[in-house]
């Protein structure tokens, strides 16, 4: 759910990058904040285990454009993906305004995002989110690997309705169409909920003379 600080003049909306553990979360996030210009991006902040894996989530807002005299925001997390780290998923996945599946292209992986993709859809059912009434996106990664899983595989077993992004987050390949896509889609949501709630008030009546 957007964030909106009015004494500040900002707009925040947060986006959740889900998706098996070792998957090519953490560094879609490392590629897109190493890229970006640092006056656009702050610090990025990662907690991991000897084993480099994410334990808790990794920070990064974006200044981008303004909407209606309001500066926007967006916070990109990444949420860990082993099992005993659910209830940090869930706790990150509160108040998303888009999810990013990033699904892991090693055909050795495709039960592992089967499960992540249910757990993701089960995490966001509880915090009372409908999957349907905001964006999300599928990010096939390492699409580097000799032997990658084909996309239509991978279309079929996730039942990919939305936009499928055949990225690679070592090269950086599709890393920010991935994020371009899901914050056009952000923001364009938001501005059809403003027209929406405008058209919905009820004129003024006129004063009788």
């Amino acid at each position: 759910m957007a964030l909106i600080n009015h004494d500040r003049g900002e707009i925040q909306f947060k986006v959740v990058y889900c998706g098996p553990p070792l998957g090519g979360k953490t560094t879609n996030l490392y590629y897109i904040h190493r890229r970006l210009d640092p006056r656009w991006r702050g610090d990025l902040v990662s907690i991991a285990t000897e084993q480099n894996r994410t334990i808790s989530f990794d920070y990064l807002p974006i200044e981008a454009a303004e909407a209606n005299g309001y500066n926007v925001r967006f916070q990109l997390y990444t949420v860990p993906g082993q099992k005993v780290m659910r209830e940090t998923r869930k706790a990150v996945l509160a108040g998303a305004d888009a999810v990013v599946f990033v699904a892991d292209s090693d055909p050795n992986r495709l039960e592992s995002n089967r499960t992540s993709l249910d757990d993701t859809f089960g995490c966001l059912h509880e915090n009372r989110i409908d999957r349907a009434a905001i964006p999300f996106v599928f990010q096939f990664n390492k699409r580097d690997l000799a032997g990658a899983t084909p996309s239509t595989i991978l279309d079929e077993l996730l039942k990919a309705q939305t936009p499928s992004f055949l990225a690679c987050a070592i090269t950086g390949y599709q890393i920010f169409a991935t994020l371009d896509w899901t914050t056009q889609q952000v923001l364009q949501g938001f501005y059809r909920s403003i027209v929406t709630k405008n058209s919905n008030r009820r004129p003024a009546l006129e004063p009788v003379v």
